[in-house]
């Protein structure tokens, strides 16, 4: 597969042309227009590449082009010293009315061999309205981070307090609410309620970062407070937070959640495989209860310097287990214990998963190995900006708008929508944006299922979803060198 460069450049662009059309004209209606990528193996100091026409894997001889079941976006004017080219742009012209495309090849120096290998690729997902392009690799974090406004990283008391405010008020609002309403109202209730009860969470999550409040020791203590109700420890909570923002997206690494991988569940027993398929499928609102229990009371799991502010957040929960739920249980029974505390704490669990897979979970975002992972990357194209109901992200305090928190946690929640207007102004191509409904969460506990490392891509539980997959069916994930585009 080699072109040695006889003939005038002229006379080559024709052939090649020619043969294009010959071999693909008949098949174009049946193909979608996705992506074209190429791999110079031996090659210029610069290379251009302009072509609108369907995916080949062959060289640059134009007898040997071979045809795929798939298609490639346009690509224009790519450049790419390093032998890997990718730069993608949607398709002029709709699938059935195609046109012989101009095709243009210049060298500045011979090339000996060029072969453009399949990729897999995805042009939509149901549930995104929009799917990022790769960042340029000459882009870093701190070039988003600077091109924030300043204002959106000053920590203000007033409007820090004003969100402790909404929920202790909101709760009130949701437990008065409880106490009256007649029992075929309680999933509504219930709904208002559990999402409220998430405003505690996303209040000392604001103090975990040190973005409530200048001073260290009212961050530690309101945090403290906030999630003692949710029987969760806040500090061992920030530490492992903490780490997840340094290592998002990161096999091993991050501490949010970690994928499912295929060489876990084809070795798991039957049960560990019906958790599993849980856990990634009809039971995801739950699957934070798991990671609550798995990361936050296991003091071997913390280094020796954190363990005293560690206990102190466990005998907070401790305290209010004591003082509130075990009166709770023994004046209102088990019943009530369930109505006025075990519910509402299901509810923001609820929200706790949902936010923590929504946010990092897509068909096209793969997880990265520590050698191939990039913090730009994984923060920027990583991060999922998602939609929700307003009155959601209003008792919520936007911890939806989540793109700049994981661009800077120095942002405090009641900034996080002029920081990311200011995102989108600089930097829209790079996001990733979804809306909350049945086809995103289909999306995800459909084709999420198990990461495959090697592929760099999620696969299917059963095994002969994963034959379909490799064997050509329809892609349902996408590594890290493809583009998707809505």
């Amino acid at each position: 597969m080699y072109y040695s460069r006889k003939s005038s450049c002229g006379f080559f662009f024709f052939r090649l042309a020619l043969r294009i059309y010959a071999d693909f004209a008949s098949v174009v209606d049946r193909l979608s227009i996705k992506e074209l990528q190429v791999n110079v193996v031996t090659y210029p100091s610069s290379m251009y590449l302009a072509a609108s026409t369907l995916r080949i894997s062959a060289t640059t001889n134009p007898d040997l082009f071979e045809k795929e079941q798939m298609a490639g976006l346009m690509a224009t004017s790519l450049r790419n010293p390093r032998g890997s080219i990718a730069l993608l742009k949607k398709p002029s012209q709709p699938l059935g009315k195609f046109a012989l495309p101009s095709l243009g090849l210049k060298w500045r120096s011979p090339v000996t061999k060029a072969i453009a290998t399949p990729v897999n690729i995805i042009a939509s997902v149901p549930g995104f309205v929009q799917l990022a392009e790769p960042v340029p690799v000459e882009v870093s974090l701190m070039d988003v981070v600077k091109s924030l406004p300043k204002e959106v990283f000053e920590i203000d008391e007033f409007k820090a307090w004003k969100t402790v405010a909404i929920t202790i008020s909101a709760l009130a609002a949701g437990y008065a609410a409880l106490a009256v309403a007649p029992w075929y109202l309680y999933p509504v209730v219930y709904m208002y309620l559990g999402t409220a009860v998430t405003g505690l969470f996303v209040v000392g999550h604001d103090c975990g970062h040190n973005s409530f409040s200048k001073s260290q020791l009212v961050n530690d203590v309101v945090g403290t407070i906030m999630m003692a109700p949710l029987i969760y420890p806040f500090e061992p909570w920030r530490i492992k937070h903490n780490i997840h923002h340094a290592h998002t997206n990161k096999l091993i690494m991050d501490t949010a959640w970690q994928p499912f991988r295929p060489h876990q569940f084809d070795r798991a027993g039957p049960f560990t495989k019906a958790v599993m398929k849980a856990a990634m499928g009809p039971l995801w609102w739950v699957a934070s209860v798991g990671h609550w229990l798995l990361w936050h009371f296991d003091l071997s799991k913390f280094r020796t310097q954190d363990l005293p502010k560690v206990k102190v957040s466990l005998v907070a929960v401790l305290a209010f287990t004591l003082v509130v739920l075990l009166p709770l249980l023994i004046t209102q029974g088990p019943i009530g214990f369930i109505k006025w505390w075990l519910l509402p704490w299901l509810g923001f669990h609820f929200w706790m998963s949902t936010f923590t897979l929504v946010h990092h979970t897509a068909p096209h975002i793969p997880f990265k190995q520590n050698r191939e992972w990039n913090v730009v990357e994984a923060q920027l194209n990583g991060t999922v900006h998602c939609d929700y109901p307003a009155w959601v992200e209003i008792l919520c305090h936007d911890i939806s708008v989540h793109i700049p928190h994981h661009v800077s946690t120095r942002i405090p929640s009641y900034n996080l929508r002029k920081a990311y207007a200011s995102i989108q102004k600089n930097w829209d191509k790079y996001l990733n944006k979804a809306v909350f409904g049945i086809p995103l969460i289909s999306t995800i506990i459909n084709e999420c299922n198990l990461f495959d490392a090697e592929q760099k891509k999620w696969i299917k539980f059963e095994k002969a979803a994963r034959q379909l997959q490799s064997s050509g069916g329809k892609p349902s994930s996408a590594s890290n060198d493809s583009t998707c585009l809505n």
